[in-house]
Order: C-alpha cells, then sequence, then structure tokens
C-alpha cells in the first residue's frame, strides 16, 4: 500500500461514523430538511415522481408546489411555551464570580445568551430527538485567575446537532453511572476542509483535513486537564437506545410530505382543467391562448382533425379534503389542535381542556429534560472554575394553557343567569383576573374573593353599625366601621365574631 492509499485511508477513518451514526443519519437529514424547509426541502426532491416524467418537467413542479411547514410550526409552538418565561438560577458558590455575568450574557463567544442558547438546544432536540452541548475552555496555561481574567479565559458553550457527532462511547463506572469514554464530532466545516475533534477521558485531538484532496494539514493533540469528556447530551424524549432520542416531529414529517404531494396534485388539477392538452399532427399549426387559430392541411384526413384531450382526474375539492384530514391529525399527534386552530372548532369544553392537559404533559417533560442539561452544565463550568456546583436550575413545570374566550364566554352567560349578589361579585371578580397586572388599575372599584366571603373595596360604604371582628391568635377584637376596614380585617386574618 503506498503513502496516498495510507493516508485516505486514515482520513476515511478519522470522519467515519459509529454504526448508530450510520444506520440513523439519512433519517436525521430528512428530519432536518423537513423543519428547515425552503430550498433545502425543495433539493431533496420530496414529491413522487411521476412515470415518464422528465428532469426538467419534474423541476417544474418543483418550483410550482409551495410546503406548508408544520414541522417548524409545532416546535415553534412548542418553544413559545417553554420560553415564555426565563428559568430560575440560583449560582450558590458560582454567585459572586465575574465570569459568570459575562456567561449568562455571552454563553457561546458568539454572542448568544444562555436562554437563547438553551432555546437553541431545546429546537434541536425537538427535530432530532436529542442534542449536544460541549463545553469548553481555552487552555493558555495560565498560573492564576487573575492572568485568565484579565485575558478574558472563562469557559463556553457549543451546541452540536447529532449529524455531527460521529461516534461515541459509554461505560458503566464502578459506582454503577454510565460515563462517555469517547466522543468525536465535526467541530468545523469550511468548504472541503473539516475539523475533527476526539475527546478522551485523557486526551483531546484535533484534525483538519481536505477532503477533496486528501490532506491532513493538522494533526496535534493535547492534555485534558478536566479529566472527564465535557459532552452533555439533551434528549427531547429518551428511546431505548441510549444516545438517541425521540423527535418531535418523526410523524408529522411524514404527514407533511402527504401535504406537500396533494398540494402538487392541486396546481396540477388546476393547470390541466384550465388548459386541456390539443391533440393535432405535425402538420397542423395551431396557435396558443384564447380565440387562436388552426390552419390545417388541405389534404388531412378528417379523422386526423385537431381535438382537446379533456382531463378527467380527482376532484379538487376532495384533495384539500384531505389535506385538511391530514393537517387535523397533525394537530392530534402534536396535541395542538387548540393552539394552532384559526378556525372554530366543534369541539366541547371538556375535549378542548383535555387537549390541554396533553400539550401541558408534554411540555413539562421537555422542560424537566432541558433543565436537567443545564444542571449538567453549570456541574461542568463549575469544575472548570474549580469549585463544586451547588445551585439550583428551575425550568416551568406547568404552563397555563388556557382557552380565555370560552372561559370569558361561560363567565359572561353564569352572570346573566345569576340572581345572587355575591355570586354576581365573584364573576366580576374572575373576569378582571383575566386582565393580569392591568387589574390593579381597576380592582379598587370591583369586589374581591378572601376567607370564601366577597367584600366590597369601596371604603365610602359605611355600616349601619359597628361590626365586631376577632384575631383567632392574640384573643383580641376590634371593632370595623366600613367596608375598607373589614377587607384589611379579613387580609390579617381576623374573622367575623359570631
Amino acid at each position: 500500500m503506498n503513502v496516498i492509499q495510507t493516508i485516505e485511508q486514515e482520513i476515511a477513518e478519522i470522519m467515519s461514523g459509529n454504526r448508530l451514526y450510520t444506520t440513523y443519519l439519512s433519517q436525521w437529514k430528512y428530519l432536518l430538511e423537513s423543519y428547515l424547509g425552503g430550498q433545502e426541502y425543495r433539493e431533496a426532491a420530496h414529491l413522487t415522481r411521476y412515470q415518464l416524467e422528465t428532469d426538467g418537467e419534474y423541476n417544474a413542479r418543483l418550483l410550482a408546489t409551495p410546503l406548508e411547514n408544520h414541522c417548524k410550526s409545532i416546535i415553534s409552538v412548542y418553544n413559545s411555551f417553554l420560553f415564555r418565561e426565563c428559568p430560575e438560577r440560583e449560582f450558590g458558590a458560582l454567585e459572586n464570580m465575574p465570569e459568570i455575568e459575562d456567561f449568562l450574557k455571552d454563553a457561546d463567544f458568539e454572542g448568544r445568551s444562555l436562554d437563547a442558547f438553551m432555546k437553541d438546544v431545546a429546537t434541536w432536540a425537538s427535530v432530532f430527538g436529542h442534542s449536544w452541548i460541549i463545553v469548553a475552555k481555552p487552555n493558555i496555561n495560565a498560573n492564576t485567575r487573575a492572568d485568565e481574567q484579565a485575558l478574558g479565559i472563562r469557559p463556553y458553550v457549543n451546541v452540536l446537532t447529532p449529524m455531527v457527532v460521529l461516534d461515541w462511547n459509554w461505560t458503566r463506572s464502578p459506582a454503577g453511572r454510565f460515563e462517555l469514554r469517547y466522543f468525536k464530532y465535526l467541530e468545523d466545516i469550511n468548504g472541503d476542509v473539516h475539523t475533527v475533534k476526539e475527546w478522551t477521558q485523557e486526551t483531546i485531538r484535533t484534525t483538519v483535513v481536505n477532503i477533496q484532496d486528501s490532506i491532513i494539514h493538522e494533526d496535534y493533540t493535547e492534555i485534558n486537564g478536566l479529566g472527564k469528556i465535557p459532552a452533555i447530551i439533551c434528549y427531547n424524549a429518551r428511546s431505548t437506545v441510549r444516545g438517541i432520542g425521540v423527535s418531535d416531529i418523526g410523524d408529522i414529517a411524514d404527514a407533511q410530505r402527504f401535504i406537500y404531494n396533494a398540494t402538487s396534485e392541486v396546481e396540477q388539477t388546476i393547470r390541466l382543467d384550465s388548459h386541456p392538452s390539443l391533440v393535432k399532427t405535425p402538420e397542423t399549426n395551431a396557435g396558443i391562448g384564447a380565440g387562436s387559430l388552426i390552419h390545417m392541411p388541405e389534404n388531412l384526413d378528417p379523422g386526423l382533425k385537431p381535438y382537446l384531450l379533456n382531463f378527467d382526474g380527482a376532484n379538487v375539492g376532495s384533495i384539500y379534503e384531505s389535506i385538511e384530514h391530514t393537517i387535523s391529525s397533525i394537530d392530534k399527534m402534536a396535541n395542538t389542535g387548540a393552539t394552532r386552530s384559526t378556525l372554530n372548532q366543534t369541539l366541547s369544553g371538556v375535549a378542548m381542556e383535555t387537549e390541554f392537559q396533553l400539550l401541558n404533559a408534554k411540555l413539562s417533560e421537555k422542560a424537566d429534560n432541558i433543565e436537567l442539561a443545564e444542571e449538567q452544565l453549570w456541574k461542568l463550568f463549575a469544575e472548570y472554575m474549580g469549585t463544586t456546583w451547588d445551585g439550583c436550575i428551575e425550568y416551568p413545570g406547568s404552563f397555563n394553557i388556557r382557552d380565555t374566550s370560552r372561559e370569558i364566554d361561560e363567565l359572561v352567560k353564569v352572570k346573566s343567569a345569576a340572581t345572587d349578589p355575591r355570586v354576581i361579585a365573584l364573576v366580576d371578580h374572575e373576569l378582571v383576573e383575566f386582565l393580569g397586572e392591568d387589574a390593579d388599575l381597576i380592582l379598587p372599584e370591583v369586589v374581591t374573593l378572601m376567607n370564601g366571603q366577597t367584600v366590597p373595596y369601596d371604603s365610602a360604604e359605611p355600616f349601619e353599625s359597628p361590626e365586631e371582628m376577632f384575631n383567632p391568635m392574640t384573643g383580641e377584637n376590634i371593632i370595623v366601621n366600613d367596608f375598607m376596614s373589614k377587607r384589611n380585617a379579613f387580609l390579617n386574618g381576623l374573622v367575623e365574631k359570631e
């Protein structure tokens, strides 16, 4: 074997992935194309090709067919709930480190805040089923923390999709915990030049290769001072295979592809209905457009006169019904029927509430997985800084998903049917609660519910006779003369004296 063949074989080994990577790569590519849409989806040629269709005809059909990107829409809905509120972070021993504030503002040295970075992690985990986080720190052999701070050296993070993680290997430690023993990924792709990182618990190998010219530009190894591989896997949902997650859009991508092909059929049906094919002999001259002339040879056989070929294909309405049914199935799979709907639905209140609960459960599971990944991130951050993580990360565990319009309509109906002033007061209070923070502006003009009773805020209405209130904690009695005094007494835990 000559030197060139040896180098080519070495480059092929460097760029190769393990068995799981090879097995799932085509599926990951399909999921990525389904999420990105646009030119990537068009170039992937997900339209079914007709028999005897030429390349030109197929390309024209690709350009004429729009894509309804339900995959991106579903993931956007999930992220809008997951990151509506920022997570609560308590840093413990890291609290007073100046690197913390800088890291929160620029987590990856590319200007992304930690919140924006974790949103990207969650997005790619939703697409592929999982994503990876690498926590690294430049090694400049600084003697003190002051030297590192002067040079701006601190840990930073990088998100990796499964498509660039080529190889990995877990082993169980004596304590029973699974630990990464080997990790290889594509760090950078610049045209034909690829940079590959290989981590072990002892070393870090970096190889820069030109896959087109079969040249190894750089190949050097460093000591892994951390003593472990700082790679974190963030699952969207766990599968039965370690290192492989379950995508949110695995089945939705197939339904989206069906809609894409059905949309092409709609375009073809309309085109053929509007412009039927003209059948004629080569000698017959036919113009184009309405009112055009057809010139036939004088000696043309009457049986060969031109005629229109009518199209008896599928009805456009039936195709649209099929598309609507598929969109409905997508919403059922994603539990987003009530949140993505743009039309009034005939779902009952119980059915909509059940769907909200299912979506809430799905979002809670996703939030727990993101929270776990960030906790592991901070543990590695603390190790790089020479300390132990004792803080706490808390992502929202429940998501207030409500059909506000339906609830307001129900309250209005209850109020119109009620005769008891206390019921009307309670309904008024619930209606004001829908205003959120703006409720504080008008609450003094309405009633509130405290200790199971409705008490007016209006202090301008005194009682006909003073009332006595009892404090169960001190055993003391107080006298109240108006509604405001009674309200304040309720807030302080006093009760009406019998």
